[in-house]
C-alpha cells in the first residue's frame, strides 16, 4: 500500500511540475467537491445534491485554482521570491487585504446567485448583513495559513496547500450559508 501512495504522490508532483495550472485547477475542483460533500452530509442533506456539487467543482476548478496559481506567482514576482520574515509578513498582508476579501465576496455571490438561484436583491441583502462576520473570521484564520504557506512551502505547492486548508474553510462557508438560508426561509 505504501508504494501505491508513494507512486501516486510522485505522479501528482510530476503533473504539478509539467502542467501546473491544470493540476492546481483540478486539485481545487476536487477538494471543493469533497468539501461540499462533507458540508451536505453535516448539514443533514440526505440525498447528495449533484447540481450543487458540480457547481462547486466548477467554482474550484475555474476560479480558485487558476486565481491562486497566478496570484502566488504575482506575489513571488512582486517580492522577488524572498522568504525573510519581513517579506513574508508583507505577502500575508497583501493577501489578506486583496485576495481574501475578494474570494469571500465572490463565494457569497456565487453561492447565492448560482448555487441557490436566489434573486440579486436577496443575495445583496445577505452579503450586506453577513459578509463582515465572514471576513472577520477569515482574518482570524487565514493569516496563519498564509504565513506557513509563504514561509515554508515552495511556490509550486502553495496553491495545493491553500486548497487543502480551503477544504475546511469551504465546509465552514457552506454550513454558514446553509444555516442562514434555513433561518431566512
Amino acid at each position: 500500500m505504501g508504494s501505491v501512495a508513494k507512486n501516486s504522490l510522485q505522479q501528482y508532483l510530476f503533473q504539478l511540475q509539467k502542467h501546473p495550472l491544470r493540476t492546481k485547477a483540478i486539485t481545487a475542483g476536487v477538494l471543493s467537491a469533497l468539501s461540499d460533500i462533507v458540508s451536505q452530509k453535516l448539514s443533514g442533506i440526505q440525498k447528495l445534491q449533484l447540481r450543487r456539487l458540480l457547481l462547486k467543482v466548477i467554482f474550484g476548478a475555474a476560479y480558485l485554482g487558476p486565481l491562486g496559481h497566478y496570484f502566488h506567482m504575482f506575489l513571488d514576482k512582486l517580492f522577488k521570491g524572498k522568504k525573510d520574515t519581513k517579506t513574508v509578513a508583507k505577502k500575508v498582508v497583501v493577501e489578506q487585504l486583496t485576495i481574501s476579501p475578494l474570494n469571500n465576496m465572490i463565494f457569497m455571490i456565487y453561492y447565492g446567485l448560482v448555487i441557490e438561484g436566489r434573486p440579486w436583491m436577496h443575495v445583496k441583502s445577505k452579503i450586506k448583513k453577513e459578509y463582515p462576520a465572514v471576513q472577520y473570521t477569515a482574518w482570524t484564520f487565514w493569516p496563519v495559513v498564509g504565513w506557513i504557506n509563504h514561509q515554508y512551502l515552495p511556490l509550486e505547492l502553495r496553491v495545493v496547500f491553500h486548497s487543502m486548508i480551503a477544504f475546511c474553510w469551504g465546509i465552514y462557508l457552506n454550513l454558514r450559508a446553509r444555516s442562514l438560508t434555513l433561518t431566512k426561509g
